[in-house]
């Protein structure tokens, strides 16, 4: 029976890289979640990006067999999405022709979408894809790795892929790096006193001046030479990131919108036992669910998906240069979630400091390596 939509999720990946690869895809009911077909096969010794690609086209063709019109693809390669999105160019030959293979399948469907997603997310495709590549080095069936895959009680969630991530032991690749030093900014009242701290524009507090003069200077200390400061427009992160952009060379501040923080709606302003009090059932459903917003705010997934486009055009904009973020808790934690490739619950047990400093590197291949979290050393004599 035909079906008018899915949700495909995808992975691919080598031992080696190149070495044994296989790929694993899965098609859900985006209503349901339930499994309609599974892909998995061992394809020798490929490349992770290969692999990555087989992956997608596998999904693509079996959407295609349940007679879908309308499809989602994710994928944590964010090599393949930006690519099949147009955004990244298909520089390496042996992939184009691949990219190709799936644009023929895409235009088979009255819509398709890309959607980037944490490896956290994208557990059962990845399970099937690491079971393939399992078969691939010890010579087995793939049907017995699907299999494998199906029946595995502990799905590996490594937070890594040598396709898409460089790992410290690994050789970095040989384009340069665009460089994120992401700044919390300085304290606040309501930093101090514990409140919720949203979309009011709060100014600095006299030490939250002096801190962000400290973190400039450690701004300066970690980059030489910076291309660029971006801030959220609320006056907090203005302030510090003019602060920083006096001691890195004076480039203009520039304000993107989609730094801004969560809107926490009817809970601005409000301490956390004042919001338990008053919402209490809100509340445990919003700590329970990036979708959930508080009454009449943001959730956390519109947070992510305008914070994931900052990114990425600061990624596009500056390539190979380092650029200052001045943001607030929620885009900064956000970022780094994503960047880790991790869960949900990463966002409650990361404390992020008044200006904090973390840093990470974003690569052209889609890379992303992260340097340092929450770093405060600059603040001792603060």
């Amino acid at each position: 029976m035909a079906v008018r939509a899915v949700v495909i999720e995808a992975d691919g990946g080598s031992r080696g890289n190149p070495g044994p690869a296989g790929y694993g895809a899965v098609v859900r009911d985006p209503e349901t979640g339930e499994v309609l077909a599974e892909r998995s096969e061992s394809i020798g010794t490929a490349t992770n990006n290969v692999a990555e690609y087989r992956g997608l086209i596998a999904g693509l063709e079996a959407a295609a067999e349940l007679g879908a019109a309308e499809v989602e693809a994710r994928m944590d390669s964010k090599l393949v999405v930006e690519q099949m999105c147009g955004r990244w160019q298909i520089k390496h030959p042996g992939l184009r022709p691949l990219a190709a293979q799936a644009a023929g399948l895409v235009s088979r469907f009255a819509a398709v979408r890309f959607t980037w997603v944490p490896r956290e997310r994208n557990r059962h495709a990845d399970a099937l894809a690491n079971a393939a590549m399992d078969a691939a080095a010890s010579g087995a069936a793939p049907a017995a790795a699907a299999a494998e895959a199906r029946e595995a009680t502990v799905v590996r969630a490594t937070g890594t892929d040598p396709a898409t991530t460089p790992a410290s032991w690994e050789p970095r690749p040989t384009e340069e790096a665009t460089r994120l030093i992401l700044v919390r900014h300085g304290e606040t009242e309501r930093t101090v006193q514990k409140r919720y701290s949203g979309r009011g524009d709060v100014p600095l507090t006299e030490r939250g001046r002096a801190q962000a003069r400290a973190t400039a200077a450690r701004v300066a200390a970690l980059a030489p030479s910076v291309a660029a400061v971006v801030s959220s427009p609320l006056s907090r992160c203005t302030a510090t990131a003019e602060a920083v952009a006096a001691q890195v060379g004076n480039p203009p501040v520039r304000t993107d919108d989609d730094l801004i923080e969560c809107d926490f709606g009817v809970w601005e302003g409000h301490t956390f036992a004042e919001v338990r009090e008053g919402w209490a059932a809100e509340l445990d459903a919003w700590l329970a669910s990036t979708r959930v917003a508080p009454p009449r705010g943001e959730s956390f997934v519109t947070v992510a998906e305008r914070t994931g486009r900052a990114v990425e055009r600061l990624r596009s904009a500056y390539p190979g240069e380092t650029v200052v973020v001045v943001s607030h808790v929620s885009p900064i934690k956000l970022v780094l979630r994503d960047a880790l490739a991790a869960g949900d619950a990463f966002l409650h047990r990361l404390y992020l400091d008044t200006a904090g400093i973390s840093v990470l590197d974003l690569y052209p291949d889609g890379g992303v390596a992260v340097r340092s979290v929450n770093d405060t050393s600059h603040l001792t004599d603060v």
